[in-house]
């Protein structure tokens, strides 16, 4: 009788870290459900269980051998370490990492002593208790780190991919705005030239000026609308919705209007039908590049070329401005070399990822030419008939 009244104390103290634990899992999954925060919370009552534990495996220790206390405390220590290595495992998948290193520490710690204080051994087998009950702990951090890592992955995908969608978004206002807003400048000094000596002449001017303000006003739509998810009907049509090679002639013809150099288009049917949409919709871009390059970079050009022509196996379209007036080449920037900037090097990239390939440099003559080259995709029993 004195024997199981002594037991009953003992059982208490051993119980209460397992009994406390218990707790802290139950009441972290019943809040889960309407407070998800509550799981990065945990760190702090899983360090008080994992000190509650270590303090009943003391008071365990000074008790070896005195039967009762020992029986409780083992069974006791077994249900405490299932219950801590289930913390340490939320712990490490939510906790922050300056909480989440004592938290672990100290329940890790915990784990790993409980059996060793009740072997009556010696210290080499208490020690290698400890480091066997070492291995759930490396276990459950294991458990824990991995979920963790994975959610930082792709919480890292999704950045770039953020950080794409704005370089594409970039490059988009870059191509199309730009244009449209250089040629804006371009004939409002022209209106401005003509208002004085010839007033009626400012009329067409300022009509193209509002042509070139409402396509750049659709581009910035267009752009916006493919910030979308992705998959609605708003992006596919705004991917749908853009320019292509049937585009050139009210392009080119802009480009040409008075006030502008003498600029010329041709054509070759054949390679117009060669290019699937997308391709063609990459060609465009790049006529619209090398054009507002040429307002840029070599404003007293005469004359721009814009050809399309088609071969055996590919298609090219190039724009070649000659050398300008004043018999000196122009200068041309960095981005208009293709060293940097948001222009050559971006319209490279759409090159390639359309199978194709992109040039820039100097003509014999003094002036620039810039063409890119994408693979002829056209049916072979096509190409036979035509």
């Amino acid at each position: 009788m004195e024997s199981a009244a002594g037991a009953a104390p003992w059982s208490a103290v051993s119980a209460l870290p397992a009994v406390a634990g218990t707790v802290v899992v139950a009441w972290a999954l019943l809040r889960s459900r309407t407070d998800r925060d509550v799981r990065t919370r945990l760190a702090l009552p899983t360090a008080g269980c994992a000190l509650a534990s270590l303090a009943a495996t003391v008071a365990s220790a000074v008790a070896v051998g005195a039967g009762p206390p020992e029986e409780a405390r083992g069974y006791w220590g077994l249900v405490e370490a299932g219950v801590l290595l289930l913390l340490i495992v939320a712990v490490v998948r939510w906790s922050p990492l300056r909480e989440r290193r004592y938290a672990v520490a100290l329940a890790g710690i915990a784990v790993a002593v409980w059996p060793a204080a009740l072997i009556e051994g010696s210290f080499l087998e208490r020690a290698g208790a400890a480091a066997f009950w070492l291995l759930p702990v490396a276990g459950a951090v294991a458990t824990g780190t991995y979920p963790r890592l994975a959610a930082q992955r792709r919480a890292a995908e999704v950045a770039r991919a953020r950080r794409a969608q704005q370089l594409q978004l970039s490059r988009d206002l870059h191509d199309f705005v730009a244009h449209d807003i250089s040629g804006i400048v371009v004939q409002a000094q022209a209106a401005l030239f003509v208002a004085a000596s010839d007033p009626a002449q400012a009329v067409p001017a300022l009509e193209r000026i509002e042509r070139a303000g409402l396509s750049a006003l659709a581009a910035m739509d267009r752009t916006v609308a493919m910030l979308g998810d992705g998959d609605g009907d708003d992006d596919t049509a705004a991917r749908a919705a853009l320019p292509g090679l049937d585009a050139l002639p009210a392009l080119v013809s802009e480009f040409g209007a008075p006030g502008g150099p003498d600029a010329r288009l041709e054509v070759s049917p054949a390679a117009v039908d060669a290019l699937p949409r997308e391709t063609g919709a990459v060609a465009y871009r790049v006529v619209v590049e090398a054009l507002t390059n040429v307002r840029r970079h070599a404003p007293g050009a005469r004359r721009v070329d814009v050809r399309v022509d088609r071969t055996a196996a590919a298609v090219e379209v190039s724009v070649t401005n000659d050398l300008g007036a004043g018999g000196r080449r122009p200068l041309l920037s960095r981005r208009a070399r293709g060293s940097g900037g948001l222009g050559i090097p971006a319209l490279t990239e759409h090159a390639m990822a359309a199978g194709g390939t992109l040039a820039a440099g100097p003509t014999a003559d003094g002036g620039w030419r810039l063409a890119v080259t994408f693979p002829d995709t056209l049916p072979t029993h096509r190409k036979e008939s035509m």
